[in-house]
């Protein structure tokens, strides 16, 4: 999809049935202008997202969202949301389950850019609040888990 500023951004949504258009035109939406590139957002079992978040963070539970950026040009990376996560922070939240999508795949795409919320001084939540709004979020992950 390309937008009227000509900034290139393809977002494709695996395994999101029939959530996935909508969360590609809304996170294309939503996207900062220096996202660039392909980013694949998979919705996963939590037994998939609990394996990599051992293998890659050391941390043997499922967790909500991992991002994995690419190597090669032209790839921003991959978003991994856990399913039955997702469901259950939905519920918690009092949202839907598409809305919980829209607040994971953001808060992956931003790491995918390089933003780090433990580190940042709060670059990271100020960016993820600027975006949330426009995309119509009353919160974010990052808010939700300062609580």
């Amino acid at each position: 999809m390309k937008t009227a500023r000509g900034r290139s951004l393809r977002v494709e949504v695996v395994g999101g049935g029939a959530n996935a258009d909508h969360l590609e035109r809304w996170l294309h939406r939503v996207a900062p202008a220096r996202a660039r590139g392909q980013i694949t957002v998979a919705l996963v079992p939590d037994r998939r997202i609990q394996q990599l978040n051992r293998d890659f963070r050391g941390v043997d539970k499922a967790t909500d969202v991992l991002s994995f950026p690419a190597d090669e040009p032209g790839m921003l990376g991959d978003v991994l949301i856990a399913r039955g996560v997702a469901r259950r922070q939905a519920r918690g939240a009092g949202h839907d389950l598409p809305t919980e999508l829209r607040v994971l795949a953001l808060h992956g795409l931003l790491h995918l850019l390089g933003y780090d919320h433990e580190h940042d001084g709060g670059r990271m939540a100020r960016l993820e609040a600027r975006l949330r709004r426009k995309g119509g979020l009353r919160e974010g992950l990052i808010e939700r888990t300062r609580r």
